[in-house]
Parts: C-alpha cells; sequence; structure tokens
C-alpha cells in the first residue's frame, strides 16, 4: 500500500546525485521552511505526578492535546535504543540513554484527559521477548497505562509484530537513499504519531533528537540482513549506515546503489526519508537525565542532568531549538560542531519540512539562555 503525506507538498528537490555534498541553504529556502513554536520546561526529576503537570503544562504551551489526539489512535515512538540489558554510568538506561518510563506514562495520562480514543507505544527492539515483558524490565508501570480509559497496547516494530502483512509507503520527493520503504502497519494505521525522544549525542548524526528517532521505524526483519528474517535481532547498520548489504528481496532497493557507503553521509540522509515516510505530529523530548558523546553505552559517555523538557508541532523545529540547547549550532555547516557528516537538520530544512534557523521560532516557556546546557562533545573523527 502506497501512502501520500502531506509532508509532500512542502517537499523540495534537495540532493539528487548521489555524491551530492549538501549546499549551503539559500536565503530563500531557509524562509520557504516552515516554523512552528517550540516550549521549553525546567524539569528536576522524574517524579510522575510532578512530571505530569510540567508536561502537561508544556504541550498547553504549543496548542494542548485536545484538537489533536480528540477521538483518536495515537502511536508513541519511543527511543529505547541497544540491547536489553542494563544501564552505564552507574545509572539505569532510562536516567542515561533512553527515555524515562514515567515521562511516557505522563503522557499517557495527559492523552486520557485529552481524550484520546487509544494510545499504541512502539519501538523497534533487539529482543525476541515479548515488548511488555521489554518494557516491564526498563521500568514500565503496565497496569497502571493499561488502567486509563484509552486501550493502551504495545507493539515491536522490529517485524510484522501483529500485522499480516507490512505497509508500502513512498519517500516524498522521491527520496536520497530508498524510493520506498516497507513498515509495520503501526506507523500508518494511526491519526496522531509522536516521537518521545532522548537529548543525546550521535556518533554519526551528531545529535539524536526527535528526527533520528524516526531512525528505527524500519524494521530489521527487512533492513538488517540481506535475507527477510522475522527474529533477526541484528541492528541496520550493514543496510543503512554502510551499505554494503542490500536489504531483502523484494523490498524496494537503493537508488545509487554506487553512492558513498559512508555512515556520515548515509545516515543524516536515512534520517530525512524516515520523516518523510513517517511525518511527526508531535515531537517531546527528555533531556532531564542524559548522556552527551553517543547514543548509548558502546561509546564513552557522560553524564548529563539538563534538567529539560522540550516540546513542538514541527521535529525540524523542535530540534533545531533542541540542539541549541545542548550548546551546538543547528545550521552549522557540514563537518562542523558535532555533525561528523552532513547535517540532517539542514537538509531536513532544504526539503521544505521545517526550520531549522532558530531566529524564526518562537520558543516559549523558558529562554534559550535559561535553557542552555552545553554537552561540550564534538566527534574525534570527520567524514566516517
Amino acid at each position: 500500500m502506497e501512502r501520500t503525506t502531506r509532508r509532500e507538498l512542502l517537499t523540495q528537490a534537495a540532493l539528487v546525485g548521489a555524491g551530492a555534498v549538501l549546499p549551503a541553504l539559500s536565503a530563500s529556502a531557509r524562509r520557504a521552511a516552515p516554523a512552528a513554536a517550540v516550549a521549553l520546561a525546567r524539569c528536576e526529576d522524574y517524579e510522575l505526578l510532578p512530571l505530569v503537570g510540567r508536561l502537561g503544562g508544556l504541550v498547553d504551551r504549543i496548542g494542548g492535546l485536545r484538537r489533536l489526539v480528540s477521538g483518536k489512535t495515537v502511536v508513541v515512538k519511543l527511543n529505547l535504543t541497544g540491547s536489553p540489558g542494563g544501564g552505564t554510568l552507574g545509572l539505569p538506561a532510562s536516567r542515561t540513554y533512553h527515555v524515562h518510563p514515567h515521562v511516557g506514562m505522563a503522557l499517557a495520562v495527559l492523552l486520557d484527559r485529552a481524550g484520546a480514543k487509544r494510545i499504541r507505544f512502539v519501538e523497534g527492539t533487539y529482543s525476541r521477548q515479548p515488548f511488555e515483558t521489554t518494557l516491564a524490565a526498563y521500568g514500565w508501570d503496565l497496569p497502571f497505562l493499561k488502567a486509563l480509559r484509552p486501550r493502551v497496547e504495545f507493539e515491536d516494530t522490529r517485524n510484522l509484530g501483529s500485522s499480516a502483512s507490512y505497509a508500502e509507503v513512498k519517500v516524498p520527493g522521491g527520496g536520497d537513499l530508498y524510493p520506498r520503504y516497507l513498515l509495520n502497519r503501526s506507523y500508518v494505521d494511526c491519526d496522531v504519531y509522536v516521537s518521545l525522544a532522548k537529548l543525546k549525542n550521535h556518533q554519526t548524526a551528531g545529535v539524536t533528537l526527535s528526527m533520528k528517532n524516526n531512525f528505527g521505524i524500519t524494521p530489521t526483519a527487512l533492513y538488517a540482513q540481506a535475507e527477510h528474517n522475522e527474529n533477526s535481532t541484528s541492528a541496520r547498520v550493514a543496510v543503512f549506515h554502510e551499505g554494503r548489504v542490500a536489504p531483502a528481496k523484494g523490498v524496494p532497493q537503493e537508488l545509487h546503489p554506487d553512492g558513498p557507503r559512508v555512515p556520515s553521509f548515509r545516515v543524516p540522509r536515512h534520517t530525512v526519508d524516515a520523516v518523510g515516510i513517517r511525518p511527526i505530529d508531535l515531537a517531546i523530548i527528555d533531556g532531564v537525565e542524559t548522556v552527551s558523546g553517543g547514543e548509548g553505552p558502546w561509546f564513552p559517555l557522560t553524564a548529563q542532568k539538563a534538567n529539560l523538557l522540550i516540546a513542538g508541532r514541527n521535529p525540524v523545529c523542535t530540534d533545531a531549538i533542541a540542539t541549541v540547547c545542548m550548546g551546538y549550532d543547528p545550521m552549522g555547516a557540514r563537518e562542523t560542531g558535532p555533525y561528523p557528516g552532513d547535517n540532517h537538520l539542514a537538509m531536513a530544512a532544504a526539503r521544505g519540512i521545517g526550520t531549522n534557523d532558530p531566529k524564526r521560532i518562537e520558543v516559549v516557556g523558558l529562554t534559550l539562555a535559561e535553557a542552555r546546557h552545553p554537552f561540550h562533545w564534538e566527534p574525534s573523527k570527520r567524514g566516517t
């Protein structure tokens, strides 16, 4: 099944050559990308009841939830990257590199109050155990969630899950790496899609926020190895990062198979394509406690306590402001600041998805000066 999204109306031609280097955005291109307000709030800890109030006040500043979700099915994509296991730096995963369960639970309470009909939490894990088992191991109170008025469901989107077939979706504008993708139907069979991300660095993308969280929507059953394997627990590195393995037979193949096999070239392009195939209706970023230095404990990390919650309706605008909070320039040139290669925020702006120019984005709640928490990390290698 092919699905046309509203993003296609905003899409601009970007990098048509496989070896093209991202050009500098013209003033007219920057003006063309839409701008939307981003809300910032101080949050000192993860105590659930105060968190409901803080998160509720945050989303109210950008229009609230009722008009967005009342009577609708809402899918919430989590960031629970990495293999199942413990935390790092003497702290649990939820206080370092995972979205904290209380942020997800607070969001569920707010969706309940706003009249959502159904809530489905999703993530593509690297585990064959039931997704509910994984969530419970990470501290999610599943009985609490199931007691809410909306129907609350949980789906591991690493494969077909509860569906009988995959959904085929087109990349608006044709795509940079692949023209079309196959996805678990959870990402299509919903009315509202929320990216619930963590405020972190990423060794290949520089920052991993609401847009980079979308990287994980592609099923590893099809995009982790050369054959279709519904039981796969492998990562997507060989296919998306390195391009040394083609996706499974029957899956739409790469547009430019002779293009660069460099992760810092490929990952930003797939990140932007992934926002095209599953547009983000609401971006929420957990920056209360997190890490710098990478996306998970397979890299050297440093604990960060930014004490921040961030929310916005446009993922590019939201990520741009979050990047400023981290002490970086969201308009930075390739191979500068935190970006090992291309800046996916600039690429998304060039596509017309949203502006990455913080001067065009209204910030409500905390000021940028109040929210700024420099991460003081840059990649040791560029262009890899």
